[in-house]
C-alpha cells in the first residue's frame, strides 16, 4: 500500500477567533473555509508555549518547550521530530520558512530535511525604524534627545516632535508594499514549494510551510486589501499606521484610534496567505496527489490588538487571543465537517499526524495521537498546559532566557494563570469572561483552582525528572559553539 504523504502549513501570529472556520465573520478564509467542510477542524487548540521560540519544540518534537531547561531554545541535536521521524520511514522532507530566525539551523529546525530554505538571506528589512535619522542631523538629534531625559515632559514632548519628523521625512518616500514588507510574502513561499512539488516524482513527502504574512510590520498586498474591501489604505498609510502602532511611548487610548486599520492590515494578511494556499492545494490536486495527502493548517501563536492594553505576542500574560489557535486536519477519508470542541495542545499534533499517514510515533513523544478520536468525531479532552518565560522578547540573550516561569492550565470552561515571578495564580472563566477581564476571588471556584494547581504541579515534576540530560548537552554545546564561531568572526573583522 503505498505511504500517505503530509503537508504542515503553519501561520505565525494566526489567532483562532479570525479564521470562518472557527466563526470569524469576515470573509478572509473562504478557501480553508470550503476545505474545513471535509475536514477536522479543532475549536479548542491550545499551543504547548509562546511566541514561536516557545511553540515549535511542542508542534514539531512533541516536547513541552521549558522541559530541557529554560535556557534551551529549539530542536536539539539529533532530537526526534516529526521530520526526522518521517525521514526514516522513507520520506522525502523539505521545508520552505518565511525568514522567521527562530526557525533557522541555528536552533535546530534543519534536522531531517533533505532541502531546507529558511528564506532568512532573502528577507526585507524593511523601512528604516523609527527612531533612527540619518545624514548630518544624527549628532545633533542624539544631543536634543539626550538632554531631554532630563525631564518627564521634556521627553515627552521629544517623542512626540521627533516621530511627527520622521512621518515628515518618510512621507516624500514612495515606497510599496513589497519593498516594505519584512518577510517573504506567502505566494514566494508557495511557488518554492510548488517548484520542489513538480521535480518530486510518485515517492511520498512531507512538506512543511511557514507563513509570516500576519506577523508585524503588517503589509500584505495592496490585492488582498482590495478583496477585502479596504481601498483607503496605501503604502504611505500602511508605512504610517504601522509606525505609530510601534510606538512605545504613547498608551493604549491613543493607539486605540488606529486599531481598526490595523485589524485590517492583519487580516489582509491573513487573507493572502489563505489565496496562495489554495494555489498549493490546486498543485496537488494536478498533480494527483491530492487524494493521498493529510494537509493540515495551523499556527504558532496568536496576536494582541489592545485587548488587555497590548500589542504584538510578548509572553508577558498568556491570555486566549494569544494560545488559542487555529488547527484544520484534512485527510482522504474524512467527509463531512467535524468541530472537535474539547481542548487539544500542540503537543499531540506531532504524534497524531504521524498516525494519520501511518508511522508510530517514537517514545520520546511527550504527546499522543489523537487520530483515533478525530475519525471518530470526538475529542476525550483534558486540561492543557502552555508554558514559557515571563517577558522573554529577546531570547537570543541567554540573560532573558532565565526569568521567572509564566504557565497557564486550560480546560474546557476555565483556565488557570500561573505567574512565577509574583508567586501569584489568577484563575479564569472562560464561559461567563472570554475576555479575561476579571479574574475570580480567591475564595471562588476553590476546588476547580486546586484540581488544575495539581496539574501544574505533576507537569513540573513529570518535565523535571524526565529531563533528557544527553539533549541538554547537546543543545547547551551547540549554543557554546555558535557564540565562539561569531566571536571569531567579529574578531577577524575587526
Amino acid at each position: 500500500m503505498k505511504k500517505r504523504s503530509l503537508v504542515l502549513v503553519t501561520v505565525d501570529c494566526l489567532r483562532a477567533d479570525h479564521v470562518g472556520f472557527l466563526g470569524y465573520s469576515r470573509p478572509v478564509t473562504p478557501n480553508l473555509d470550503a476545505l474545513g467542510e471535509n475536514s477536522a477542524v479543532f475549536s479548542n487548540a491550545i499551543v504547548a508555549g509562546a511566541p514561536t521560540y516557545f511553540s515549535f519544540p511542542a508542534i514539531l518534537a512533541s516536547r513541552y518547550p521549558l522541559a530541557l531547561g529554560r535556557d534551551v531554545l529549539g530542536i536539539a541535536p539529533h532530537e526526534s521530530t516529526l521530520t526526522t521521524v518521517l525521514h526514516d520511514a522513507g520520506y522525502t522532507t523539505a521545508a520552505f520558512l518565511a525568514g522567521n530566525p527562530y526557525l533557522s539551523r541555528r536552533y535546530g529546525y534543519d534536522q531531517g530535511f533533505d532541502s531546507f530554505h529558511d528564506f532568512l538571506n532573502s528577507a526585507g528589512t524593511g523601512p528604516l525604524p523609527l527612531g533612527t535619522t540619518p545624514g548630518r542631523f544624527a549628532n545633533l538629534n542624539q544631543w536634543i534627545r539626550a538632554g531631554s531625559r532630563q525631564n518627564g515632559l521634556l521627553a515627552g514632548a521629544y517623542e512626540e516632535l521627533y516621530f511627527w519628523y520622521c512621518q515628515w521625512r518618510t512621507a516624500r518616500q514612495e515606497l510599496p508594499m513589497d519593498t516594505l514588507r519584512r518577510y517573504p510574502a506567502a505566494n514566494v513561499i508557495v511557488d518554492a514549494a510548488k517548484s520542489w512539488l513538480s521535480g518530486l516524482g510518485d515517492q511520498p513527502f512531507f512538506l512543511w510551510l511557514h507563513l509570516m504574512d500576519p506577523h508585524h510590520p503588517y503589509y500584505p498586498p495592496e490585492e488582498s486589501l482590495a478583496a477585502l474591501g479596504t481601498t483607503n489604505i496605501t503604502a504611505r498609510r500602511a508605512r504610517f499606521l504601522n509606525s505609530f502602532w510601534n510606538r512605545g511611548d504613547i498608551g493604549p487610548r491613543r493607539l486605540k484610534q488606529y486599531q481598526a486599520e490595523i485589524l485590517s492590515l492583519y487580516d489582509a494578511g491573513v487573507y493572502w496567505v489563505d489565496k496562495q494556499l489554495s494555489r498549493l492545494v490546486q498543485a496537488l490536486r494536478n498533480s494527483q496527489r491530492w487524494d493521498e495527502t493529510v494537509f493540515v493548517v495551523t499556527a504558532d501563536h496568536g496576536e494582541a490588538f489592545l485587548e488587555h492594553g497590548d500589542r504584538y505576542h510578548s509572553p508577558t500574560s498568556l491570555p486566549e487571543h494569544l494560545i488559542h489557535v487555529p488547527v484544520l486536519v484534512r485527510a482522504p477519508e474524512l467527509s463531512g465537517r467535524r468541530v472537535l470542541k474539547r481542548p487539544f495542545s500542540s503537543i499531540h499534533l506531532a504524534p497524531t499526524l504521524l498516525d494519520a499517514v501511518g508511522v508510530s510515533a517514537p517514545e520520546s513523544f511527550l504527546g499522543r495521537s489523537a487520530w483515533g478520536q478525530i475519525s471518530a468525531g470526538e475529542l476525550q479532552g483534558e486540561p492543557v498546559i502552555t508554558e514559557c518565560i515571563d517577558g522573554c522578547n529577546n531570547p537570543a540573550q541567554p540573560d532573558d532566557r532565565v526569568r521567572p516561569r509564566l504557565m497557564a492550565v486550560r480546560d474546557q470552561e476555565l483556565k488557570l494563570v500561573i505567574n512565577f515571578r509574583e508567586n501569584q495564580d489568577y484563575l479564569y472563566d472562560l464561559r461567563n469572561d472570554p475576555g479575561e477581564r476579571k479574574p475570580l476571588l480567591p475564595g471562588q471556584r476553590t476546588r476547580e483552582r486546586v484540581s488544575l494547581l495539581q496539574i501544574a504541579r505533576r507537569h513540573l515534576l513529570r518535565t523535571s525528572d524526565s529531563q533528557r540530560t544527553d539533549l541538554r548537552l547537546r543543545a547547551r554545546l551547540r549554543e557554546l559553539q555558535q557564540s565562539a564561531r561569531m566571536a571569531g568572526d567579529s574578531a577577524s573583522l575587526s
